[in-house]
């Protein structure tokens, strides 16, 4: 066993992957059980809990407000976009109806269009805005995180304190319980026995999502590999386009909260719990289990190097070795989607020439 173990580790040095196995259907049914009940049922439950903090406590601004108040809005605002960040990576299921991921989150926003109608709104008051149901109609780009956050943080946040229940601080009312609202859709969609985790959980003929445990399997697979792309290509390379490219810092997500790096590194961390709750180890064999740890150590690298690095400032984008250490990060995150969906789909048997990523 030794003998394999280190022969396994050697072929992954080598960028060879190892002998792979046929999928045990037990072991997958508890891997699919265990990101469903462990991580994402969790992750829904948590987001919701902080949305709605986030809605409570802007409501109690909006009636007194102060400057201690709007600091707790600020910090319950940062720790929903971080629990967003962390769920966010599963990109399956009920988050993708009815427009919700987008609604949550409106990003990239290219054209600044979220930003331009947001201005808008405050430059023409609409009260329609000001009801949640109502503002749930409207735009994706003016109802969700980056809304709040260029209202709380951006635009003349200060302006929140000067009067109660001014239409400022309505309209950033209503997004908050617009986020709660779906939030609490999701938390109650993915609870349901019979609903979308039977769904993960039971795979057979008769399921609409998967047909067998090999399929699920890949859908898991497909969210580790599209997660870290999100990251890498959605988020990191969204103001930086490497050391020849332009270096946009106000393009990154949240800046003007300066959360744009505790975000990407939520967004990794839930990568990284998502792949050891639900035990994909399991799925490899003994033999190779020095490719977990590969996969593992990648995600901690990466993470760990996104949280020592400061808001990306345009003094900070033109700064070298900021720049070296983005390169870096990339470099991490290119390393783990070869390895996830070559070695690791390989591996446990999906097949020659099987791949989720995107491409560079």
């Amino acid at each position: 066993m030794r003998i394999h173990s280190a022969l396994a580790a050697i072929l992954l040095v080598l960028g060879t992957a190892v002998p792979s196995f046929a999928l045990d259907e037990a072991v997958a049914g508890k891997v699919m059980e265990k990101a469903v009940d462990q991580f994402i049922k969790p992750g829904y439950a948590q987001f919701h809990a902080s949305a709605a903090t986030l809605a409570a406590e802007t409501g109690k601004l909006c009636a007194d407000p102060d400057a201690a108040q709007l600091s707790r809005v600020q910090d319950a605002f940062t720790k929903t976009a971080k629990d967003w960040a962390r769920i966010e990576i599963v990109r399956l299921g009920p988050v993708l109806e009815k427009n919700r991921f987008e609604r949550v989150l409106f990003y990239p926003d290219r054209k600044s269009i979220g930003m331009k109608q947001v201005q808008a709104l405050l430059a023409k008051p609409d009260d329609d805005a000001t009801d949640p149901a109502k503002l749930a109609t409207k735009s994706v780009a003016i109802q969700g995180l980056g809304a709040f956050e260029f209202l709380f943080f951006g635009f003349y946040p200060e302006g929140l304190i000067a009067k109660k229940n001014s239409f400022h601080c309505r309209y950033g009312l209503a997004i908050a319980r617009n986020v709660e609202t779906i939030a609490a859709d999701l938390d109650r969609i993915w609870s349901e026995p019979e609903g979308v985790q039977k769904d993960w959980k039971q795979p057979g003929p008769a399921n609409a999502l998967y047909r067998d445990h090999a399929e699920a399997i890949a859908a898991l697979i497909g969210v580790h590999v599209h997660g870290v792309e999100y990251v890498r290509d959605q988020r990191i390379k969204a103001f930086y386009k490497g050391k020849n490219g332009k270096t946009l810092p106000k393009a990154a997500l949240y800046w003007r909260s300066a959360n744009t790096m505790p975000v990407i590194a939520a967004n990794l961390a839930g990568l990284d719990d998502l792949w050891k709750v639900s035990d994909m180890r399991s799925l490899l064999g003994e033999d190779a289990g020095s490719l977990a740890d590969a996969v593992e150590f990648d995600y901690k690298t990466a993470r760990q190097a996104v949280e020592k690095l400061i808001p990306p400032s345009r003094e900070a984008l033109d700064d070298k070795a900021y720049q070296k250490r983005l390169e870096f990060i990339e470099f991490t995150l290119k390393d783990a989607i070869a390895r996830i969906d070559k070695d690791v789909a390989g591996t446990i048997g999906l097949g020659a020439g099987f791949s989720f990523a995107d491409g560079d």
